[in-house]
């Protein structure tokens, strides 16, 4: 994997900067105060990105509209599509092409790449997708928050696949992840989910920028040239194959069908299962790379609160309240949520009375957790919220505090 250090370039000099912000030279570097999206849009900007195709939807839409200035100024490509389908489509000739590739949406967007999405799996082409979740379905609620796209951000397409989806819970996180988003999605050819909530979206915080080279900016491995061969789906050096970009040397076939290492449509079952099983095991050993995760307080914790986004704001400031009153209660907070870190709770399902899982939807990252909690002792919780609002620190250190919970004795 080829790592480059090469400058920050939106950073500096100032014309890059955005004028409406607030920016100032800190002693850990430039320093901003943004909204999730714009951080998201830097961030992407700051890993490479050389093409984006999207379509306008709230609460996404600050994110073209940076970039379809920033991007130009850059010497990069954007481009509004006509609908969702057609921007999926458009990212993934871009990445065949060689260049890091994004689109932006929420909800109802989403559900329309799904197809498409399906094709990036099986096709194995690096993108990253975001999706700022509002309420739904359908419509729904275009201005408020919601956690609802997590089951469809893992299963949204049909048939076995794999997928990486990360969730940061800050501004700065936005930043951060959306380069991590890039750099997975490179490493393991895969597309990459990166999943924000409205509240994360449009919340202005402080950004700390990182010095050139503090999170790596990585590239997609290609074969060697001189090749009398070009195989792009077979195993080679290891699970994930190297990818020539089209046009630069190597002609090779790309479809929606099983294939064969060559990339042709093949009924082999050999052939199919050998390619499953390569595409599961890429992600499947690596999850020591992959997965991401915040532990708070855990050392004595009999009550574990895990959430993602938005929700593990408030579960941090009602486990320090509930600290306060002899509670112990610690916190899980998950930025990466597909691959599930199923060892991490079952790990931590030994160790703990209750676990408490506040989401914003009817309970979709619950199902998880009862998954992979084995022992009946261990009480699994959930808090629920669908109404465009978000769940408190009061309403989190309420349900701690419930006659039903095992160890309350008030």
């Amino acid at each position: 994997m080829q790592e480059t250090t090469t400058e920050i370039r939106f950073a500096s000099p100032k014309r890059y900067i955005e004028e409406s912000l607030i920016f100032k030279k800190g002693q850990l570097g430039e320093v901003g105060f943004l909204s999730g999206n714009e951080a998201c849009a830097y961030g992407a900007l700051a890993a490479g990105l050389g093409f984006y195709a999207g379509y306008p939807i709230t609460p996404s839409t600050e994110i073209a509209e940076i970039l379809s200035y920033r991007m130009p100024a850059l010497g990069r490509v954007f481009i509004q599509m006509e609908d969702e389908i057609a921007s999926m489509g458009a990212i993934i000739g871009a990445s065949l092409a060689g260049l890091k590739s994004m689109t932006a949406t929420s909800g109802p967007g989403f559900s329309l790449m799904q197809e498409n999405l399906g094709y990036a799996c099986i096709a194995e082409v690096p993108c990253v997708v975001v999706n700022v979740q509002r309420g739904g379905p359908s419509t729904g609620l275009p201005t408020s928050p919601a956690q609802g796209d997590l089951m469809q951000a893992r299963w949204g397409t049909h048939g076995d696949h794999t997928i990486i989806a990360l969730y940061p819970t800050s501004v700065q996180e936005a930043f951060e992840l959306t380069m991590v988003a890039f750099n997975l999605a490179e490493k393991y050819r895969t597309p990459v989910i990166f999943l924000m909530d409205e509240v994360i979206g449009h919340m202005r915080e402080k950004v700390v920028f990182p010095r050139a080279g503090q999170i790596p900016v990585l590239e997609r491995r290609k074969p060697p040239k001189g090749l009398e061969r070009f195989q792009p789906f077979a195993e080679g050096d290891g699970l994930v194959p190297p990818m020539a970009a089209f046009g630069e040397g190597y002609r090779y076939h790309v479809t929606g069908l099983h294939h064969d290492p060559a990339g042709y449509p093949t009924l082999r079952p050999d052939e199919i299962n050998r390619w499953f099983n390569r595409v599961f095991a890429k992600i499947e050993q690596n999850l020591d790379d992959i997965l991401l995760y915040r532990e708070e307080a855990l050392e004595d914790a009999e009550t574990v609160i895990l959430s993602c986004g938005i929700t593990a704001r408030s579960a941090r400031a009602a486990a320090r309240q509930a600290r306060k009153q002899g509670l112990k209660v610690g916190t899980l907070t998950l930025h990466t949520i597909w691959p599930f870190p199923g060892k991490v709770v079952r790990d931590l399902s030994s160790r703990v009375r209750r676990i408490l899982v506040p989401e914003l939807n009817r309970g979709q990252l619950i199902r998880e957790v009862q998954r992979c909690v084995s022992d009946p002792e261990v009480v699994v919780g959930g808090i629920n919220r669908l109404d465009g609002g978000v769940i408190t620190p009061a309403q989190i250190l309420e349900k701690l505090e419930e006659r039903s919970w095992p160890g309350n004795s008030h």
